[in-house]
């Protein structure tokens, strides 16, 4: 096993995982601190070390509000430990890996994890990259700064550091991808057959780096979970973005919060400080986020990649059937009728001839849908179109979820089984839950070993066939309650026009 191995800054000892097949390495530096003048700068180069650095323990996670103190449903989930290590000098990936010597060309799986660019780490439980790993996958999670620390913009910052004046956290994931194919070698990985995923923002960031055109070539596949989102009646979602010069507006206000007028005075200050300012500041102006800064983003991601501007590898994505889902505020027909021609103008019409426009949902809004599915649908269909493009394979996670809460299948639940952790977590699995995990993550690791999700699963019989979606052949992979489902779903006239809806907003 490759217990010990050489990186370009020096020597790193893992530890057997539960498996003792698998080592795992947590904590490697890959960037130099992001602190003192590195604060809101582009990563520098991670200094190197003598000896053997043991990478047996996570590093401390990014600057954010304290995890597990909250009563919402991820503190019971996995984010439970309150006393977790957390600072600024967060800039560490950690690795799993199967190999035992270093020429075997193993796949690379490269993950951002989400949290609305605010929260999140790698150290989650469901993240633990030793299930892939028995299937002959290497695992790297990256960390990478969040919130105020991580999606700032400035005057000042801009005028220092003009090729790189925003949007921190995503190039510190492009730095982590880069030690990965600079180093991953000597891990027994293939620098040729990287995948990148995330889900929610982790799945916005790889739309982001998917459109980046400095990441082209950079990897081989990526898979993007739950974060095409739009609303097709409120627009909004998780990579719309903001101007340079919006960004730098606001950021001039938020230094005004903070109480300093320069650079060099907000770099002074402790990075508690500024995280608490900045919970206060989203209070009145919105998260920090992605910005459109004419380097690293050069537009909203998602339009880049409805117009086919995007790394021509192929992609996955879904979501899951209860999150996020979009409807109508209206306290009656009328109220809808009135709101359906603001949202739809001469289209208004058409929308109310649908049945399912005067459907109302238990909390009494009225035209249920799910804008996440629908946007997927209108991207990967404008993909399609433009021809040429490698495919895109969609997935509807629809497994009941047990529990006392009756959860349904809410946001990023489906980590648990892609990641094939349900061991980890409290609810009470049962041995069908164990058995879709099993195959999701079979799906996972043919994907991202091949650019193709079918294979077989553990006794060598095959999986069910899972074909790309498409114009000609709408192929959705549903995960049921006993399994999975492939299938040709033709889209409703309903589906239809609400795509088109999306795709029109997108495209602009």
């Amino acid at each position: 096993m490759l217990r010990e191995v050489r990186t370009e800054n020096g020597i790193v000892r893992g530890l057997p995982a539960a498996d003792p097949r698998i080592t795992s390495f947590k904590g490697i530096p890959f960037a130099a601190p992001p602190v003192g003048k590195n604060r809101w700068r582009a990563p520098q180069p991670a200094e190197n070390w003598e000896g053997v650095r043991e990478a047996y323990t996570f590093a401390p996670i990014s600057v954010q509000d304290q995890p597990g103190v909250g009563t919402d449903i991820y503190c019971k989930e996995w984010h439970v430990d309150p006393e977790i290590a957390m600072g600024e000098d967060c800039l560490y990936l950690n690795v799993w890996t199967p190999a035992k010597h270093t020429d075997e060309k193993l796949p690379v799986l490269v993950w951002y994890f989400g949290g609305g660019y605010q929260w999140g780490y790698t150290a989650e439980m469901e993240f633990d990259g030793e299930r892939l790993a028995r299937r002959g996958i290497i695992v790297v999670s990256v960390n990478y700064r969040l919130g105020a620390l991580g999606c700032f913009s400035h005057p000042e910052i801009t005028a220092e550091s003009p090729d790189a004046p925003a949007n921190f956290g995503h190039l510190d994931q492009q730095a982590g991808l880069r030690w990965v194919i600079r180093n991953i070698e000597a891990f027994g990985g293939d620098p040729k057959n990287i995948t990148i995923a995330g889900q929610s923002a982790g799945g916005g960031s790889v739309l982001s780096q998917l459109t980046c055109p400095d990441n082209f070539g950079s990897f081989q596949k990526a898979i993007v979970m739950s974060a095409m989102i739009r609303s097709p009646y409120e627009g909004g979602g998780i990579a719309v973005n903001k101007t340079l010069e919006m960004a730098e507006k606001e950021g001039e206000e938020f230094f005004a919060l903070l109480g300093v007028k320069t650079l060099e005075e907000a770099r002074a200050l402790d990075a508690f400080v500024i995280r608490d300012k900045a919970a206060q500041f989203r209070a009145t102006h919105g998260l920090f986020m992605t910005t459109i800064d004419g380097h690293f983003c050069l537009d909203d991601p998602m339009k880049l990649f409805a117009q086919g501007k995007r790394a021509n590898v192929p992609v996955m994505s879904g979501n899951t059937t209860d999150e996020f889902t979009s409807a109508i505020v209206a306290a009656d027909e009328a109220e809808l009728e009135r709101k359906a021609g603001e949202i739809f103008g001469d289209r208004k019409a058409q929308f109310l001839s649908f049945p399912e426009a005067k459907v109302k949902a238990p909390d009494g809004r009225y035209a249920p849908v799910s804008g996440l599915e629908c946007t997927i649908k209108a991207l990967t269909l404008e993909n399609d179109a433009l021809g040429g493009l490698e495919p895109v394979y969609y997935y509807r996670f629809d497994v009941d979820i047990p529990g006392e809460d009756h959860p349904g299948t809410f946001h990023s639940v489906d980590l648990w089984f892609f990641f094939e952790t349900l061991a980890k977590c409290w609810r009470p699995f049962i041995g069908r839950h164990y058995d879709i995990a099993r195959k999701m993550c079979n799906y996972w690791a043919n994907f991202i070993r091949s650019g193709n999700p079918e294979g077989v699963d553990i006794d060598g019989t095959p999986l069910e066939s899972w074909r790309p979606y498409t114009a000609a052949e709408p192929f959705e992979m549903t995960f049921t309650a006993h399994g999975p489902v492939g299938a040709v779903a033709e889209p409703s006239g309903f589906e239809k026009f609400i795509v088109e809806k999306l795709h029109r907003d997108i495209i602009g």
